[in-house]
């Protein structure tokens, strides 16, 4: 045991997490390989907090060139007042329409996360996506979305309309920490997994390019010397489709 309590709790999510969605990681890194091979795009999704996964995915040292973030006006957390986002989010109608701005193809693959899998925008951005043709992906809290009843006008959750899905092994409410003399529990965990998670796909479907021969399109970070040639180099390969260059 540490000092602190959220270490103990979040060690023992993460080891849950990869322990338990090993077959399903290694299915989605895969597909996440098979679509970059084949010079397609991997779409992010999430509102709210669960956005920064998105933001933890694109644009970055290490990370993968072909990822295109959806972030949709009104569903990221600096939407003002606060409040506003989480009605957004509720809202029937509006994942279509930023899949068409993000001019998806059915040659790419989608990963939607959500950790309670209830809310309409995630919900219905997945249901699109598969009508479109593409692979969804679901990252989610399954105890969490079964605990609680769908905002969907039909009453789906997240992984009921996915085509893989991953559990984040989070529990009931996000928050896990039980501190005494308080009733609310404290320490977010999804975020934390959801980004080892991720960024375990990452890795894993670079290994797989690599394998076959293919050089897998990763950005060098921006603050060592001579990291702009090939970073630019794969920029120019994707601008036409990365609609956030």
């Amino acid at each position: 045991m540490s000092r602190f309590a959220y270490y103990d709790i979040m060690l023992s999510i993460l080891q849950q997490a990869f322990e338990t969605q090993t077959d399903v990681l290694e299915q989605v890194a895969q597909q996440m390989a098979n679509v970059i091979q084949n010079d397609g795009l991997i779409f992010v999704f999430g509102a709210g907090h669960a956005g920064i996964i998105a933001e933890e995915m694109f644009y970055r040292a290490g990370g993968l060139v072909p990822v295109a973030p959806i972030f949709g006006p009104g569903l990221i957390t600096h939407t003002r007042p606060a409040t506003l986002e989480t009605q957004m989010e509720r809202m029937s109608g509006y994942a279509a329409l930023l899949l068409d701005a993000a001019r998806v193809t059915a040659q790419d693959l989608l990963i939607v996360h959500s950790n309670s899998g209830r809310n309409t925008v995630a919900i219905e951005m997945a249901e699109e996506g598969r009508s479109r043709g593409m692979t969804v992906v679901g990252l989610t809290s399954i105890a969490h979305s079964r605990s609680v009843a769908s905002r969907h006008p039909k009453g789906y959750k997240l992984m009921d309309v996915c085509d893989l899905v991953i559990d984040n092994c989070g529990v009931i409410g996000d928050a896990a920490v039980h501190v005494e003399g308080s009733s609310q529990p404290v320490g977010s965990t999804s975020t934390v997994v959801g980004a080892a998670l991720m960024n375990a796909l990452a890795v894993e479907s670079v290994r797989l390019l690599a394998s076959k021969g293919v050089e897998p399109p990763v950005f060098r970070s921006a603050n060592l010397d001579g990291s702009e040639a090939s970073n630019q180099r794969w920029m120019d390969h994707y601008r036409s489709r990365l609609t956030y260059l």
